[in-house]
């Protein structure tokens, strides 16, 4: 009897068993295929957890070395370059004397007012425009140190908490980091002399031909000072400006010696140039502004004053240009034109490249 049924019944047997045992291994393949994509689902969640903490931390390590530069950094440059444009382009004297002269009209021939007058403003334009390309010039290579510096450090950080090491593994030193900080003061203390030699030269020849009783409005001054910005700017080799700024290059021996090539590299780049002729041009606009409001320098639509009275505002405009950051509103204009501010975003893109993919192979 069971043998018959078995007879009858065995392919029916098999063919239940067969599909349950098709599908239990269905279920087993699938259950492993839905624990599988949990799993990858979990690990891209955490990978774009940690992509979007790093660039949280990224961006909050851009801002904190900004603030460093306008708070810390630029203002100890800026007051040793005002004490230094101030020592060395000293108009005083001549303002003195012209003084004296006119309470005392026999101490001084006409020639010799006149030649008075003359030096008096080659020497006033020149600290002005002095001034205005140093402060700009400055403001720019602080930025562009503490962006290059910043990327130094937060990759040493990384790597000492990550545990892992990027091609370039020497640590920052402490005194590297304070030489390299310090050589924004190369301009003020090294190269101060070629710079005024080199700008009155520019002055001189721009306002070879301009005489004491030609109106100035803001559009003329504008043009004067624009044309010996432009003058100085031409003068020389390309990118010469970066001799007036750092010392010159030498081969990657220590950590400093890197980051003063990095710092070079970025400053003799086309970008940087117009970058700074850029902020030259802005800071002028500005400048036009205080001008008027200041001095009353008339605007392009008034007769204006003549150069002899225009000289004594110019004398004094060294001293705003080169006021305390917090006080700055030319150091201001540069920070907020958005060239400028694009310009620093991507150049501290660019050197954390490195550092995202050192962090991605490690992860």
């Amino acid at each position: 009897m069971n043998r018959d049924f078995w007879r009858r019944h065995k392919r029916k047997v098999y063919v239940s068993l067969g599909l349950c045992g098709g599908g239990y291994l269905l279920y087993k393949f699938y259950d492993a295929y839905s624990k599988r994509i949990s799993e990858l689902e979990r690990q891209l969640a955490d990978e774009q957890e940690n992509d979007e903490l790093l660039k949280a931390q990224m961006q909050m390590h851009f801002e904190n070395i900004q603030r460093i530069a306008n708070t810390m950094t630029l203002p100890h440059a800026m007051l040793y370059l005002s004490s230094r444009v101030s020592e060395e382009l000293d108009v005083l004297h001549l303002t003195e004397r012209l003084i004296k002269g006119k309470g005392q009209p026999n101490s001084l021939t006409p020639s010799e007012k006149l030649e008075l007058w003359d030096r008096l403003k080659i020497l006033s334009f020149t600290r002005m425009v002095l001034s205005i390309w140093a402060m700009t010039a400055i403001s720019l290579y602080i930025r562009i140190q503490v962006n290059i510096l910043g990327r130094h450090l937060y990759i040493d950080t990384a790597q000492d908490l990550g545990g892992f090491q990027t091609e370039d593994g020497e640590l920052m030193d402490r005194s590297d980091e304070q030489l390299f900080l310090a050589s924004a003061d190369f301009l003020s203390s090294q190269r101060i002399p070629t710079l005024i030699s080199n700008m009155q030269a520019a002055t001189t020849e721009v306002l070879r031909g301009k005489q004491l009783r030609d109106i100035f409005n803001s559009s003329v001054l504008d043009e004067t000072i624009m044309h010996i910005l432009n003058m100085f700017m031409s003068n020389g080799r390309p990118h010469h400006w970066v001799d007036y700024l750092m010392p010159e290059a030498v081969s990657h021996v220590t950590k400093l010696d890197q980051l003063m090539g990095e710092t070079r590299t970025v400053l003799s780049s086309s970008e940087f140039g117009n970058i700074l002729e850029m902020s030259l041009k802005k800071v002028v606009e500005g400048l036009m502004e205080d001008m008027k409001l200041q001095f009353g320098v008339g605007g392009d639509g008034s007769l204006g004053v003549p150069l002899a009275k225009l000289i004594p505002c110019v004398a004094q405009i060294s001293p705003l240009l080169l006021e305390e950051p917090s006080r700055n509103k030319f150091t201001h204009i540069i920070q907020n034109i958005p060239q400028v501010e694009l310009f620093f975003t991507l150049l501290y893109t660019n050197i954390q490249f490195m550092l995202e993919e050192a962090i991605i192979d490690h992860l």
